[in-house]
Order: C-alpha cells, then structure tokens, then sequence
C-alpha cells in the first residue's frame, strides 16, 4: 500500500501543486516518492569511495541512561551505579548491562563511542542534533516541531545527492526511508508531534523521507513492547487513507487523474517541468507496480523463525524491515524507537519498563540485526548505528530514575569496516563526562558521510543560494575503521 504524507508546497506553473499528495485520487495515492524525485525521474548512484553501500540507524529517542546500558560503572556510589550489574562480553574492557545479554555475546561485530556528548539538553532539538550535525537554530523550550528553515538530516543528504547524480536505471525505491513512523506520531500530546531531525528542512519536501506508518491499539497501547499482528504490521506509506490494498486494477481505474494532469500540459508552457512530463506519469505507476517495490515492502516473506528471532514487537519487526530495505536498495534507513506513553526512555522514573520492555526488546532486535547481517554477507557494506539523542544523568532519583544529559552518552557502530570488539573513547568514573576528548555529532555526521563514500566538506546551496559543507567543524573518527 503506497501514498505520501499531505503537505503543501509551492504550485507549479498552470495550478499544478507540487505536494506530496499531487497524485492522489479517492484517497489513495498513486506513488510514494516526492514530485521532485519523480521528476529526476533516474536512479541517482552515489559516490562510492566508502564501504557502506547503506545505512541503518536505530534511533532511541528519549535518551538511554550510559549507565545502565554500555558504560556501566559498579565501583561509583550507590546513589550513581545503578540497579543492574554488568556482564561478561566479547569486548575487553566493556562493561555492558546484564539485560542485554545477547548484544554482550556479539560485541566482537561493534564499536562503542562512549563520549558523545553536546550542550542542546533536550529531546527535540537532540534528535535534530544527532540526524543532521547541526545544532537546532530553536533554543530549549521555544519550539518541539520540525520547521522548514531546519538543517537537512543526513539521510536527506544522502537522498539529494543521489537525486544529483547523472546516469543509472530507473528508481523504484528511494535512497531514505524512516520506520515504523515519523518521530512524534504515536505520543501522547494534544497536538501532534513532528519532532525536528528526519526532514529535508531548507533541502525542501522532495528529499524528505518516504515514511511508513504502524499504528496502536489505544491510547494505552505501546506496540514496542508487545508481540504485533501481521495485519497490524502494514507498513503502509504515510498518508494512505485506510481501506482495500492499492491494486493495479485501482490505478488502472485511477488514471483519469493523471488525464486530468494532461489537461494542464498547454499551461505549462516552456517550463523545464515539461521536459520530464511524461516520465513523471510513467514514474508514478512504475513505483507502485513493480516487483520491487512490492517484494521489498512483503515482510511476510521472512522465515516465522527469523521474525521471531527480530521480535514480534513493532522495533524488532521494524528493524527486519530495514534490512529488507537497504537489501533491496535503500541507502539510508531510519527506525525510530518513539516514546509512546510520554517516557519510555525517557526515563525518569526507573519503573520496570527498562529492565522488563526497553532493553530487552533493544537486546533482540540489536543482536538479531548484527547476525543477519552477517549470516547474508551484507555486513561489511552496511553501516549500522544505535544510539539516542542523550543520556542520563549520573545521579539518580529515589525511584532510580534519571534526568537530561546531553553532556555524556554512548553510541554503538557496526558494519561497513568498522572494528568490532572496540571501544572509543574513556569516561570518568561516574560517566558524567568525557576523560578524553569529547564526541560530537558533527563528528558522529562526517564519520557517516565518510563511511558512505561522501566528503563531508561536500557543499549545497543554503536558502540563500549560498554553498555551505554538510558538515561544520566535525571531522570523520578514523580510528574506528579498520
């Protein structure tokens, strides 16, 4: 099933909108990828200086505590150790929590930054932050949604620069996508939440993501925790209004739409959008008809065991689909890790949701993914990340809970030439801060782009049409490469 987000745009000479729903016919979309994209209307190859061919990046949004995931600290005071001991792992020196035992025991296939670290205490403009390396022009508390005049996330870059590029097939799959939702859609909130990060910002709406859609129960429901429905487990393109599966039948009745377009085409004059008309409608009908797309989107196609391996929880169904995806095709793959009831891990109040939902599911899908991708030879061309956009603070609540703490906070790498069984960086000993130099996400971006083949000092046009590198005083984490 395949649509695209509402959002209106400029209008294209002649009344054309260029929308992201501008092909849209009794609710149900025709493709699922930007009027801009479709224009290009190639397969855009990107650089291929880098080992990764793709990217997955877990994203777990709320900010997991250091200290009770991988950088445990059993000899600081009790009010800072945490409840949880450390075991044994593959990686000297890795002290990793005991409730991720099965991430413990493939250790030798990752890295861990133990000192990421930034000044922006908060989830919105962290999570914007840590997807594009670029701190948020919004300061703390003055907004929570993402604006048009944001920096453009990575997998955007990714996503334009492949739309730059001369040459190749065909697409018909696009180079970013994010799962299960867009960051903010299942919270709690009187309004709906777009938090910052994921979009293609001053890059404009046609390097935003392709977004799927997975929905919950209830208000109550948090679908990360519990084992999903392969009738939940949809994937639908955001957007798609609910009702029978888009069938070839449908489009074929649906063309009058694109007739309709035909009407406008003496409006259109000499436009350059002109030139690339035809190939628009053929792209449109391309996307959704083809085996590609169709067998990419299919997770039902995975062996039970497989799935069961992943989890039957929607992050370790979602990250299966990842897998799928940069399998087929896709550069880069964002699965966010939402907050649903307003914590998660976000967690100031250490209940048991940490030990009984949140690291248990993260010790699965995490451990699962490293395998499979391994056991499929896809391991070393694609880049694995897993991190949130904060962590805790040292000193917990009387409930053991942990605050905002921007200053120190892990990530974990894997793939694409990076050591594994390695550690990057020291912390003191309360993994408040940094011992040696801290790391950023400038420097977490341009390790990104480096793996990918792109020089970080690549540069775009900003809004005002003047050339500015995608990264800004970050520089690539060299040491973490084999």
């Amino acid at each position: 099933m395949l649509n695209i987000n509402a959002g209106s745009l400029t209008t294209l000479p002649g009344g054309i909108s260029s929308r992201r729903t501008v092909l849209q016919a009794g609710g149900a979309g025709l493709l699922g990828l930007s009027l801009p994209r479709v224009l290009a209307a190639e397969e855009q190859a990107l650089p291929t200086g880098g080992r990764a061919k793709s990217v997955i990046f877990l994203f777990l949004f709320g900010g997991p505590s250091q200290l009770e995931t991988f950088d445990m600290k059993p000899e600081a005071p009790e009010t800072i150790r945490g409840p949880f001991q450390p075991i044994a792992s593959r990686t000297p020196g890795l002290r990793i929590c005991e409730h991720l035992p099965r991430t413990a025991n493939v250790s030798d296939r990752f890295c861990v930054i133990r000192t990421m670290s930034h000044s922006y205490n908060d989830h919105s403009g962290g999570a914007h932050y840590i997807q594009t390396g670029h701190r948020w022009d919004i300061p703390i508390g003055a907004g929570f949604n993402a604006t048009p005049q944001d920096w453009p996330s990575i997998g955007s870059v990714v996503e334009h620069l492949g739309q730059q590029q001369s040459g190749g097939h065909a697409a018909t799959l696009p180079n970013y996508m994010v799962l299960p939702n867009f960051l903010g859609r299942l919270q709690e909130y009187r309004v709906q939440l777009r938090r910052p990060g994921e979009y293609g910002g001053w890059l404009g709406r046609g390097v935003d993501p392709v977004t799927t859609a997975i929905d919950k129960k209830d208000a109550s429901d948090n679908p990360y925790w519990r084992d999903m429905t392969d009738d939940e487990l949809t994937f639908q393109i955001q957007g798609l209004a609910s009702g029978p599966g888009l069938t070839l039948e449908r489009l074929r009745r649906q063309r009058s739409l694109l007739e309709a377009f035909d009407e406008n085409r003496t409006r259109l004059g000499d436009s350059e959008v002109l030139a690339a008309y035809d190939r628009f409608q053929q792209r449109a009908l391309d996307l959704v008809s083809s085996e590609r797309t169709r067998t990419a989107l299919d997770l039902q196609a995975e062996p039970a065991a497989l799935r069961d391996r992943y989890g039957r929880h929607l992050f370790g169904q979602s990250t299966l689909m990842a897998r799928r995806l940069v399998e087929a095709g896709v550069r880069f793959v964002t699965v966010h890790y939402d907050c649903i009831d307003g914590y998660s891990w976000d967690s100031h109040q250490h209940s048991s949701d940490v030990q009984e939902h949140l690291l248990p599911t993260l010790d699965q899908s995490l451990s699962a993914l490293l395998g499979d991708l391994e056991d499929r030879g896809l391991l070393d061309e694609t880049l694995v990340v897993c991190m949130g956009e904060m962590g805790r603070t040292p000193k917990a609540n009387t409930n053991w809970g942990r605050n905002h703490w921007s200053t120190l906070f892990p990530a974990v790498l894997a793939g694409a030439g990076i050591r594994g069984g390695s550690l990057y960086g020291e912390t003191d000993a309360d993994a408040a801060y940094a011992v040696t130099p801290p790391t950023s996400p400038e420097d977490l971006a341009a390790t990104i782009y480096h793996a990918l083949g792109i020089d970080p000092e690549w540069r775009v046009n900003d809004p005002q049409g003047r050339p500015v590198p995608i990264v800004s005083d970050g520089r690539p984490l060299l040491d973490l490469f084999g």
